[in-house]
C-alpha cells in the first residue's frame, strides 16, 4: 500500500528528468558525441526520454542523437533506417519551428559531416545564410559560443562569413 503512494512521486520525477536537462549541458555533449564515438550511447540514452511537447532545441538534440548512434549501428540497414528516422523527425521540426535557429544548425552540422551516399546536403548554404543572418539576434551566450566555435574550424564557411561571426555582438 505504501509502495502506490510512491508511484505519483516517481512518474513525476521521471517527467522532471527531461525537462531538467540543461541546454549548455545538451550543446556540450552533442560536441562530445560528434567527436567521440564513445559518448554517442550516453548522449543519445539522455535525449531518449525527451518527449513531443518538450523544448524544440532539445527534440532538436534527440533527432542528432539518433543520426549519431545510426552512423554506429551493426548493419547498412539498421545504419540507413536511424539515419532517416532522426533527418525525418529534424525536417519536420524545421517546417514545424522555421525560425527556429539551433534546430536549422544541427541540420547544418550534420549534413556538413554525413557522407555523400546518404544525400543530406541539400540545405547547407540556406541553413547557414539562416545562421548568418539571426546569429547576433541570439540571446543564449551559450548558443552562441556553441555556434561560433563550430562555424570557426567548418569548411562551410568561409573566411569573410567566419568575420562576420568574430565580429557580431
Amino acid at each position: 500500500m505504501i509502495v502506490l503512494k510512491f508511484i505519483p512521486v516517481f512518474l513525476f520525477m521521471f517527467q522532471l528528468s527531461a525537462q531538467s536537462l540543461k541546454l549548455s549541458e545538451v550543446r556540450d555533449m552533442y560536441k562530445e558525441a560528434a567527436q567521440d564515438k564513445t559518448q554517442v550511447t550516453a548522449f543519445h540514452e539522455l535525449l531518449s526520454k525527451v518527449k513531443s511537447s518538450d523544448d524544440v532545441a532539445l527534440r532538436a538534440y534527440k533527432c542528432a542523437a539518433t543520426m549519431l548512434k545510426a552512423r554506429y549501428a551493426k548493419t547498412i540497414k539498421e545504419k540507413k533506417d536511424g539515419f532517416q528516422e532522426g533527418s525525418t523527425n529534424l525536417e519536420n521540426l524545421i517546417a514545424d519551428h522555421p525560425n527556429s535557429i539551433e534546430p536549422r544548425f544541427i541540420r547544418l552540422s550534420i549534413q556538413e559531416n554525413s557522407p555523400r551516399i546518404l544525400k543530406y546536403k541539400s540545405e547547407i548554404e540556406a541553413d547557414k545564410m539562416f545562421i548568418l543572418r539571426q546569429f547576433s539576434a541570439i540571446k543564449s551566450e551559450s548558443l552562441q559560443k556553441h555556434i561560433k566555435d563550430y562555424v570557426l574550424q567548418s569548411k562551410s564557411f568561409n573566411d569573410e562569413e567566419k568575420a562576420l561571426i568574430l565580429d557580431s555582438k
